[in-house]
């Protein structure tokens, strides 16, 4: 099957451009003009104020270096810490079938797994910035 580990440059790239996308379009509403509402739904919540401001930026400007392959494995991380905490004090309660529930938040969260342990691939910032042999090992 070595014709398939040909398109694994591909498969990062649509991982990347999915959870980009969606992380964009789900973080750029509370960081332009929702973020008073984030907080009070994040301090109900019982978790601090300010920590708001962490899980608007990690959607938002992650989705943003996420979708240009720049620092991918550290908002990767953060996004994933994102809907680990979203999963556990929003959705778990509602099961993984249920209204409200966890599939989509879970999905969210293997993508960023995905692309904080294998990164960006080759058609990313990350590459342009550190060279073709960033991220290998000697043996490669």
């Amino acid at each position: 099957m070595r014709i398939m580990d040909r398109l694994q440059p591909l498969g990062l790239l649509g991982m990347r451009i999915a959870l980009g996308v969606i992380m964009i379009a789900h973080g750029f509403p509370k960081v332009f003009g929702g973020m008073h509402n984030v907080v009070g739904m994040i301090s109900s919540l019982g978790l601090p104020w300010w920590s708001a401001y962490l899980s608007a930026w990690a959607e938002f400007f992650g989705g943003i270096l996420i979708l240009a392959g720049l620092f991918t494995r550290i908002a990767a991380l953060a996004i994933l810490i994102d809907m680990v905490v979203a999963i556990a004090k929003v959705h778990w309660q509602h099961g993984l079938t249920g209204e409200g529930n966890y599939q989509f938040p879970m999905a969210l969260a293997a993508l960023s797994l995905g692309l904080m342990t294998l990164g960006a691939g080759p058609f990313a910032l990350d590459r342009l910035i550190r060279g073709p042999r960033w991220g290998k090992s000697k043996s490669e």
